[in-house]
């Protein structure tokens, strides 16, 4: 199945696809990445599929693999290409997420950059029957959602 698919004429990932000005760095039948116009650093490319899906969650199964086969390239390349010392792979769902158009970020990363994470507070579990009790919960979540996404080689 091609990334062909729905698209919104509202999104900016969109119009990207659809040939809007952007320094693209890979364009197949499935994906577009493009550098970020607001970079962490030089190099932070997003991936995006072709088809509008608003969070990964929505994200056809099928579209899942060829999604984050893209993003494995592109970190291997910001390290060969860039001679970054690593980088940071991250998709956010809806908070934080700028564009409602499912974008994965990869940023070149090396020692010292200065970039400090998130400041994300750490919140612990109140104890470990609260820690199993959310273990649970999201143990119940994913049977109700059934193997709907089985494992391929």
């Amino acid at each position: 199945m091609s990334g062909a698919g729905p698209t919104d004429e509202s999104c900016a990932f969109c119009r990207v696809v659809a040939g809007a000005p952007a320094q693209v760095v890979l364009d197949d039948d499935r994906c577009l990445a493009f550098l970020d116009v607001r970079p962490l650093f030089p190099g932070h490319t997003l991936v995006v599929p072709r088809a509008h899906h608003e969070t990964l969650g929505d994200l056809p199964p099928e579209l899942v693999g060829p999604l984050f086969r893209r993003v494995r390239r592109l970190s291997r390349a910001l390290e060969e290409g860039l001679g970054a010392a690593g980088s940071f792979v991250a998709c956010n769902n809806r908070v934080s997420q700028s564009v409602a158009h499912v974008h994965v970020h990869v940023v070149p990363r090396n020692p010292r950059d200065g970039l400090r994470g998130f400041f994300w507070p750490r919140q612990g579990y109140e104890d470990e029957t609260h820690m199993a009790t959310v273990a649970a919960r999201l143990r119940q979540a994913l049977a109700a959602q059934g193997d709907a996404e089985p494992d391929v080689g």
